[in-house]
């Protein structure tokens, strides 16, 4: 009797944990604004933008800030203010990281810039593409290091805000920046297969 208790044991202890192994997640960038929320796949293909946005979003870098240029059938742009000098305030400056298969389609995530000549992107600055057509003109100019998987009525609803004639919105538009897991069968759930 006690050999078939501990072997029940056993049996169970094992079925327990193999159904306990946890799914693989997925860093997934999330945008919250009064509009709605927004989420981004961020590529691995870009490492260092990638390793910056969940820096700077577990660090509520962007929460007191706005999309400050916002331009509908081009992007919408937010974070750091944008200067006639550039940039001010961002925390670092981040090499680029270009590929050819990555490009400026609707719904893109990228890094802002000056007109610095090495290109690199400002760590504080991001927009979301929200020309139908995509922006080829920017491919290997402008850094892309993530695609909206959620959200494109939120994209959608912040383009056509009203603005002044420097784009920036007559009422702001908040963001909440965040990093959220999510496995690959939630991310199927928006139509995003993980590629393995």
């Amino acid at each position: 009797m006690r050999f078939i208790l501990l072997l029940v044991s056993i049996i169970w202890l094992t079925s327990c944990s193999s159904n306990q192994q946890k799914e693989d997640t997925y860093p997934i960038g999330q945008i919250i604004t009064a509009k709605g929320e927004m989420l981004f796949w961020l590529y691995d293909e870009t490492p260092r933008h990638k390793a910056s946005f969940i820096r700077l979003a577990q660090e509520n870098y962007w929460d007191t800030l706005t999309f400050n240029r916002v331009v509908e059938g081009f992007v919408i742009q937010g974070g750091c203010p944008d200067t006639p000098e550039g940039f001010s305030d961002s925390p670092y400056l981040i090499e680029p990281e270009f590929h050819d298969f990555i490009k400026h389609e609707y719904g893109a995530l990228g890094a802002g810039r000056d007109e610095n000549p090495g290109k690199l992107s400002a760590g504080c600055q991001l927009y979301v593409v929200h020309d139908r057509e995509g922006i080829p003109r920017l491919d290997g100019d402008y850094m892309i290091f993530g695609k909206m998987i959620r959200g494109s009525s939120v994209l959608n609803a912040i383009a056509r805000v009203q603005t002044d004639e420097t784009d920036t919105p007559l009422s702001p538009v908040g963001m909440d920046v965040n990093v959220i897991y999510m496995t690959a069968r939630q991310l199927e759930l928006y139509g995003y297969f993980v590629k393995n």
